[in-house]
């Protein structure tokens, strides 16, 4: 698969956002119960994200897929709607792109427990649905596009255990556990393969849901674990994202510790990358989600065709199997950034390397 570097991502992305439709475009209205455009030339594909403290959905997932689609369609247009963590926002953005006579939908739910009516709603149209990201549950549609999931947790996990095994720490104290929404099923998921790993082999000491991948509250829970455990006792932090890791090394400098314990994260967000170079993350999951929003808007484009290209595998949710095409995370820790989201064009060496890193990058060796 071509790579090209964010900041040419972006640019494209701008161009794609004047020329393909906004969260305001608009584009005639289909009538009720149509079926997509028979040439897709000209098909409207609404893209729906859940919140923006995750810096992945703006800074990469929204401009990768856009410029997909019009790599792959050029005459489509591109409806884009960002919920702020608002499930009744999200609701009346699906209702609007279905007025707007969307042809296909790519949903990245709030909830994805409770978006079964609206999947329902683009059914009565004949309009199919991505799932991207997180599974739909409640009901059948087209597609579901995102990770092995539950590999994504094991690989932390472990990656965790390797490190207190490391710092010769693995049976001397407690691991608290911070892991994602519990509205987003991904994050049960990342959270079975995390206690896949750890179970048996670590005292969990504490653990927590956190409430719209919060890293404020992610703080607050560390503090919390902090204070019930004592400062002494808390040997790792399992993090279910870079965010959340965010305010657990936060709450761990407020409290005093001048030799962080292992942390780990997920997304590859560029904070977090860069605690890593300075040693105080451990790792991340870097998700391909160039591959991943690609995927999503070649098979939107094919749906607005007409057309149902063959998937992979299946994935279960409540109802029924829903054809997928799921990723393979990949574990990132200083040894091989380069190697990885450097050599992928996810990030420059100097996006990475501020001056404010650029030592510890150096002894690194990304200098």
């Amino acid at each position: 698969m071509r790579r090209v570097g964010f900041a040419a991502a972006a640019g494209v992305a701008l161009l794609v956002a004047a020329g393909c439709g906004s969260s305001g475009g608009s584009s005639p209205a289909a009538p009720t119960g149509a079926a997509p455009s028979a040439t897709g030339s000209d098909a409207t594909i609404a893209l729906f994200l859940p919140e923006s403290k995750t810096t992945r959905y703006e800074a990469f997932d929204r401009p990768i897929f856009e410029a997909q689609v019009k790599k792959s369609c050029p005459g489509c247009t591109v409806l884009y709607f960002n919920a702020d963590q608002d499930a009744a926002k999200q609701q009346g953005q699906v209702e609007s792109a279905l007025t707007q006579g969307a042809d296909v939908l790519v949903l990245d739910a709030v909830d994805a427990s409770a978006v079964a009516p609206l999947v329902n709603q683009a059914k009565q149209k004949k309009v199919p649905v991505v799932a991207y990201d997180r599974l739909i549950s409640g009901i059948a549609y087209e597609y579901y596009v995102s990770f092995n999931n539950v590999k994504v947790g094991e690989v932390q996990g472990q990656a965790l255990l390797d490190e207190l095994t490391k710092r010769g720490t693995i049976g001397s104290g407690q691991v608290v556990m911070i892991n994602g929404a519990p509205t987003d099923p991904s994050a049960g998921d990342y959270k079975k393969g995390a206690h896949n790993a750890l179970d048996g082999k670590v005292t969990i000491g504490r653990e927590f849901d956190t409430p719209d991948w919060s890293p404020d509250k992610a703080q607050q829970q560390m503090e919390q674990a902090i204070t019930a455990l004592g400062k002494d006792s808390i040997v790792g932090i399992y993090s279910a994202n870079d965010g959340m890791a965010t305010g657990a090394i936060a709450a761990l400098k407020r409290a005093g510790y001048t030799t962080l314990p292992p942390v780990t994260g997920q997304d590859a967000e560029l904070a977090g990358v860069q605690r890593i170079v300075t040693g105080e993350q451990t790792m991340t999951i870097y998700l391909n989600i160039r591959s991943q929003a690609e995927k999503a808007a070649e098979l939107a484009v094919a749906l607005g065709k007409g057309e149902k290209p063959a998937a992979p595998t299946t994935y279960k949710n409540d109802v029924a199997d829903i054809p997928a095409f799921l990723l393979d995370p990949i574990a990132v820790s200083k040894s091989n950034i380069k190697d990885t989201i450097v050599k992928d064009g996810f990030y420059t060496v100097d996006q990475i390397c501020t001056p404010e890193v650029a030592a510890a990058c150096a002894e690194a060796g990304l200098k």
